[in-house]
């Protein structure tokens, strides 16, 4: 007779998703015996393997947290328990098992699944996710909620892998999760090393006890016995447990900064048995006060290339699942990657100027300062997820004499906002502030767009903010940046390539706020700024041409302002003279930046043209391709060809 586990595999064999297909929402898993869960979670991996190896996404965080992912649904009564997902990049696991499997195939597409979870998009997402290090905050704003609207039944769970754990903003949730009643529990994923088995009695009677049932009823039953005898109040509670948690670091031969805050802790443990995870969760979901559950995990694990190169296999695209082979869909001889002049260029200036320094939170690939990191490994620090530190850090670098490149991703350096302001601007640090993924991203969507940062820069004194056009534009950018006494200078550049395969040009200063005229014209005006004015470039020509085959003529002029602040008042002045019809193009929203720059120049100089303005709307654009979300915000060649055939015949 078979067993089990025996009818499982059988049964695998026969269907490759037996178990997974009867899983709709996580209430049907919960209907399964325990032992179908290492099966579940087999079939549960392959699954995200075959669907990401033709429709590309974050791999190798989902495959990471497959058994824990199967484990909390399991453990717990979702969507009614709340899972808060840090980041989202691991959450793939989560989408397929609520509802989501038979639309997969749609994530990250224009009207297809969110890149991360959204309340928006299914109720087992509880909270918007793509930027680090919010998870204990957010849970813990939700365990207030539940205890004071008396849901006293209702667990709220984050899930915090090891690098969002170096966020600021977890420890100012942690700080206070320690001081405020609550139930939270917090699962700190860890991936940064293997996994470790338990040596030594004394440690694997610890992670027993710790975890017993008969042990917490037990030190419930005390605490609760002594706080009715009037032996126990909270200050006495606390003291006790600074005892208890001295006396387990004596024993363990650790310091344990959670316990340290009156967070009980337990672990590590294997994050890749999901019974030993089921039969943990099960026994500490309903004890008291704060607790951390600490787990080790693999990043990529199931798959041996992602296993091995884990950053690599972060969003890898397209590729084989068979063989692991990575499917590069791009012919070569390409023109270069924004971030890959930065890497290469940045290496140029170090090594002629000995001040200059690289500075990135956690996005060395991303941003390829890793070029400088192994060109030069003492000028360049990963400073791990922390945008505000980075920015200070830089600033006390400038403050004694050196020049940081300080780069993030254009939406990451919100979160660095008042380190700017207060950091760095109000004492004009010479530093530059390199934003890597301006304008639409693309797939990753709303959270990860860098619309905003010509808008919330434009305001602060003291700071030079510039776009250039194309990769020669950047390069020149830098070495003016590099320059002495430059005070804070902001360059920001898209994602994607150049136009350039010639991108290696000579370097050479340009005039802080000076832009340039690249095409006369006498009928209408249009100001660009940034790589969008190649966009613009081509609908220029489109336009004349058309106009031009129907007997026609029309003069468009067009400058590439290159910086927004300062503004280059003299191309300003020239243009409100000479037209009465401009147009403003650029790919951050159109409320703050270029467009209301040049309204507010006009105003305050008694000029009066007809301005149109195009960038992106007042509101959080979809995720799709950056084709595709630039037709939808209206600024892709055939919407602004009509704007200017709108605007002269008005």
């Amino acid at each position: 007779m078979l067993n089990l586990q025996q009818f499982l595999i059988r049964m695998s064999k026969k269907n490759e998703f037996a178990l997974l297909q009867q899983i709709k929402f996580p209430e049907d898993l919960r209907q399964m015996p325990l032992e179908a869960l290492p099966q579940v979670c087999a079939e549960l991996r392959q699954n995200i393997i075959d669907e990401l190896a033709a429709n590309p996404g974050h791999f190798a965080s989902s495959l990471g947290v497959v058994e824990l992912t199967v484990a909390l649904h399991y453990v717990f009564n979702t969507p009614y328990d709340r899972i808060v997902w840090d980041v989202g990049h691991q959450a793939y696991g989560h989408k397929i098992l609520t509802g989501r499997r038979e639309n997969f195939h749609t994530n990250r597409k224009l009207n297809g699944l969110r890149p991360f979870p959204s309340p928006e998009e299914s109720p087992y997402d509880t909270f918007t996710c793509g930027h680090a290090s919010n998870s204990i905050s957010a849970a813990l704003g939700m365990s207030v909620a539940s205890k004071l609207q008396e849901e006293k039944d209702r667990n709220i769970i984050a899930v915090i892998g090891d690098g969002s754990m170096s966020g600021g903003l977890a420890f100012e949730g942690l700080n206070n999760s320690a001081s405020t009643p609550n139930n939270l529990l917090i699962i700190l994923n860890d991936n940064n090393m293997s996994i470790d088995h338990s040596v030594g009695g004394m440690k694997q009677y610890l992670h027993q006890l710790h975890t017993s049932g008969l042990y917490n009823k037990l030190r419930f039953f005390t605490s609760q016995k002594l706080f009715s005898w009037g032996w126990l109040n909270d200050e006495r509670r606390k003291k006790i447990l600074r005892f208890n948690n001295s006396i387990k670091s004596l024993i363990s031969n650790q310091q344990n900064v959670f316990e340290g805050m009156n967070i009980r802790y337990f672990g590590p443990s294997n994050g890749h048995n999901v019974i030993e995870l089921v039969n943990t969760l099960r026994s500490i979901k309903d004890m008291k006060g704060p607790k951390l559950f600490h787990i080790n995990t693999t990043k990529g694990k199931g798959f041996e290339p992602a296993e091995k190169a884990a950053t690599i296999w972060h969003a890898p695209g397209k590729f084989d699942k068979t063989t692991g082979e990575r499917i590069d869909e791009e012919s070569e001889n390409k023109p270069p990657r924004y971030q890959d002049v930065f890497g290469h260029t940045i290496v140029e200036l170090a090594k002629a100027n000995k001040k200059i320094v690289g500075v990135t939170p956690a996005m060395p690939t991303g941003c390829s300062l890793n070029i400088m990191m192994q060109a030069m490994p003492d000028r360049a620090f990963d400073v791990g997820i922390a945008e505000g530190h980075a920015v200070t850090f830089s600033g006390g670098m400038a403050q004694d004499g050196l020049l940081p490149f300080c780069n993030i991703y254009s939406s990451f350096a919100q979160r660095a906002y008042d380190n700017i302001i207060h950091d760095v601007a109000i004492q004009r640090l010479s530093m530059v502030l390199c934003l890597d993924r301006a304008g639409l991203v693309g797939e990753d969507g709303p959270t990860h767009h860098g619309a905003f940062d010509l808008a919330y820069l434009r305001p602060i004194p003291n700071l030079t903010i510039s776009a250039p056009m194309d990769e020669h534009e950047l390069r020149h950018l830098m070495y003016t940046a590099q320059l002495p006494n430059q005070g804070p200078f902001v360059i920001r550049y898209p994602r994607g390539r150049g136009i350039y395969q010639d991108w290696k040009c000579p370097m050479q200063e340009i005039a802080v706020g000076s832009g340039r005229k690249l095409k006369d014209g006498t009928d209408i005006a249009i100001l660009s700024i940034g790589t969008i004015g190649n966009k613009v470039k081509e609908s220029i020509a489109c336009a004349e041409q058309v106009w031009k085959e129907q007997g026609k003529e029309i003069s468009i002029a067009h400058y590439d302002m290159r910086f927004l602040k300062p503004i280059d008042t003299k191309i300003l002045e020239e243009v409100g003279k000479k037209f009465t019809k401009i147009i403003t193009v650029e790919d951050g929203v159109i409320q703050g930046g270029l467009g209301s720059a040049v309204l507010e120049y006009m105003a305050d100089h008694g000029y009066t043209p007809q301005i149109k303005r195009l960038g992106i709307p007042d509101e959080f654009v979809t995720h799709g391709k950056v084709p595709e979300l630039m037709k939808i915000v209206g600024l892709d060649q055939e919407y602004i060809v009509s704007t200017i055939y709108t605007l002269i015949n008005i």
